[in-house]
C-alpha cells in the first residue's frame, strides 16, 4: 500500500520523493511504502495549519461539534479497514483493531461534547468600574505525535480535542504504522474539515530527530503531545524547552495490581491477564507487576498460570487469538532476556510457551525481587511477574518502587480499605477491583514521575491546548495619578 503526505488537504509525496517502507512483522512482506518527509516538508504542514487556523478557530462550536461527530461516525464504519491496516502493520488481533476504532470514533464523539464547554469566568476586581475576565482561547497549531501501540486510539486522542478547542493539527504519524495514521487523517478529512485543518507527516525512522525539531521549532507551533517512551519524551520536552513550547506528556508505565489478603482471586486473575496480556503487552497501562500478600499467593499464582497457559496465541489471520504479533523480533528477543535474568537470579517461570517467529505465549513469572532488571524494567511484552509481600505497607511500598507512575490497580472486598491504599499509590491513575488498561474519552489521562505530565480526556484536557487569558472591560471613567 503507498501512501502520501496530507498537507493543505492534498495527498503530497515528498518534496525530494523519497519514500520508506513498514514491513508486516509476521512475513516481513511491505506492508506500505509511506512518503519520506523531510523536515522542509513538516514546515509545509505547520504553514498549512497556521493559514487554516483563523478561520478554523471563529468557527463557532456548533458546526466545529457537527464535523467531529460525522468524522466519529465515518471511523467507527472504517473498523474493519483500520483493523486490516493494523494488522499489517503492527501485528494486531481482529479485538485489538476494533477496540481501536471503537474507543478512537469515542474519542471524536466526546471531543465534540467539549466544543461548547471551553469556558471562562468573571472574576471580581477591586477596581471600580472594571469588568475582569478570564477566557480560554485556542492557542494556535497543534502538534500531536503518537506511537504504534494503539495507533487510531492514540493518533486520535492526540488532534480531537485540540481540534474541539479551535485548534488546527499536524499530526506527526509513527514510522511503523503510517497507513493507519494516514487514514485517520483520511477520515476527518472526509467528514468535511476545512483545508489545512489537519495535516499528516509520514517519515522514516532516520529522518525522525530532523523532522521533530523542524516541526517543534515552527513559530507557529503553540503546543507540543507525544504519547510515547520515556527515553523520546525526555528528548521532546528537551527540544520544547528550548522553544519555550508547553508539552503533554504521556509516556512508559510500570503498572503495578495490588492483591489484598482479601481480595476476589477469581476477579484478580481475570484483571491481571487482561491488563497482562491485551495486545501482547504492548500497552502503557499494562500490568507489569502483581503484588500479591503472601498469605493468598499460592493460590492466585495457581489460577494466574492456569489462566495465562490458556490464552491462545498465534497468527491473527488465522483465527480469534488471544495474544497475535509482537511489533519486532528485536523486541521478543529484549522480553526473553528479561525472562532468562529473572530466571537466573531464582524467579520461577510458572507459565510460558514457545515462541514462534514474533508470536510470544504469555508468560508469568513468580517469586520476583528487586535484584531482576524485570523489576524495574518495562517489559512492553507479554510477561508479567509476582512480587510476594507481607500485609498493606509493603504492598504500597513495593507497588511505589519504580520511577513510572502511569497506572495502577487494587484488589480488595474492603472497598474503604482499598481506597486508603489507592490514595498511596504514585500513579496518575488507580483502578479498584478493575484492570490497569481502563480508558476512556471523557477521563483525565495521564501519569506522574518519569511517566509524563499533563493530561488528555475531558475538561483537563481543555486546560492543556488552550490560553487562558485576562481581560478586562473599562465601564467607567478612569483616574490616575499623573
Amino acid at each position: 500500500m503507498d501512501i502520501n503526505l496530507l498537507i493543505d488537504d492534498q495527498d503530497l509525496a515528498a518534496s525530494d520523493g523519497r519514500t520508506f517502507e513498514r514491513r508486516d512483522p509476521m512475513t516481513d512482506a511491505v506492508a506500505t511504502r509511506a512518503a519520506a518527509a523531510s523536515a522542509a516538508d513538516a514546515i509545509r504542514a505547520v504553514e498549512s495549519a497556521a493559514a487554516a487556523f483563523p478561520g478554523w478557530s471563529e468557527l463557532g462550536p456548533t458546526p466545529r461539534r457537527m464535523l467531529l461527530l460525522k468524522a466519529a461516525d465515518l471511523m467507527e464504519q472504517r473498523a474493519g479497514e483500520f483493523t486490516r491496516l493494523m494488522t499489517a502493520e503492527i501485528g494486531a488481533t481482529a479485538g485489538w483493531g476494533q477496540f481501536n476504532a471503537k474507543l478512537a470514533a469515542n474519542m471524536l464523539r466526546e471531543a465534540a461534547s467539549m466544543t461548547t464547554q471551553v469556558g471562562g469566568e468573571v472574576i471580581p476586581s477591586d477596581k471600580p468600574g472594571c469588568i475582569a475576565m478570564a477566557v480560554r482561547q485556542p492557542a494556535g497549531v497543534v502538534l500531536g505525535m503518537a506511537p504504534w501501540n494503539a495507533p487510531v486510539i492514540l493518533a486520535t486522542r492526540a488532534v480531537a480535542l485540540p481540534l474541539a478547542c479551535g485548534n488546527t493539527v499536524v499530526l506527526k504519524a509513527s514510522e511503523m504504522c503510517p497507513a493507519t495514521h494516514r487514514l485517520i487523517g483520511q477520515t476527518l478529512r472526509e467528514a468535511g474539515l476545512p483545508k489545512g485543518v489537519v495535516n499528516v507527516v509520514t517519515h522514516s525512522a532516520a529522518d525522525a530527530p530532523q523532522v521533530v525539531e523542524a516541526l517543534v521549532a515552527h513559530p507557529a507551533v503553540r503546543r507540543v503531545n507525544f504519547t510515547g517512551s520515556t527515553r523520546v519524551g525526555h528528548i521532546i520536552a528537551e527540544i520544547a524547552a528550548r522553544y519555550l513550547k508547553p508539552v503533554l506528556l504521556e509516556l512508559g508505565g510500570k503498572a503495578p495490581l495490588i492483591v489484598l489478603d482479601d481480595a476476589d482471586l477469581d476477579q484478580a486473575v481475570n484483571a491481571a491477564a487482561f491488563g497482562a496480556f491485551f495486545n501482547q503487552g504492548q500497552i502503557c497501562m499494562s500490568t507489569e507487576r502483581v503484588v500479591v500478600d503472601e498469605s493468598v499467593a499460592d493460590a492466585f499464582v495457581a489460577k494466574f498460570a492456569a489462566k495465562a497457559k490458556a490464552l491462545p496465541a498465534g497468527d491473527p489471520r488465522t483465527g480469534n487469538v488471544a495474544l497475535g504479533s509482537m511489533i519486532t523480533k528485536q523486541a521478543v528477543s529484549a522480553v526473553e532476556s528479561l525472562i532468562r535474568d529473572a530466571v537466573s537470579k531464582g524467579a520461577e517461570l510458572v507459565a510460558s510457551g514457545p515462541t514462534d517467529g514474533t508470536v510470544m505465549p504469555a508468560h508469568v513469572l513468580d517469586r520476583v525481587t528487586p535484584g531482576m532488571q524485570i523489576y524495574n524494567e518495562e517489559s512492553f511484552g507479554p510477561v508479567t511477574c509476582v512480587v510476594r509481600v507481607k500485609g498493606d505497607e509493603e504492598a504500597i511500598r513495593t507497588a511505589n518502587d519504580t520511577e513510572y507512575g502511569l497506572s495502577a490497580a487494587v484488589f480488595s472486598r474492603d472497598i474503604a480499605r482499598a481506597l486508603r491504599v489507592a490514595k498511596r499509590i504514585e500513579s496518575g491513575m488507580c483502578h479498584i477491583n478493575g484492570p490497569t488498561v481502563h480508558d476512556e474519552a471523557q477521563m483525565p489521562f495521564g501519569g506522574v514521575k518519569a511517566s509524563g505530565y499533563g493530561r488528555f480526556g475531558g475538561k483537563a484536557g481543555i486546560a492543556e491546548f488552550t490560553e487562558l487569558r485576562w481581560i478586562t472591560i473599562e465601564t467607567a471613567p478612569q483616574h490616575y495619578p499623573f
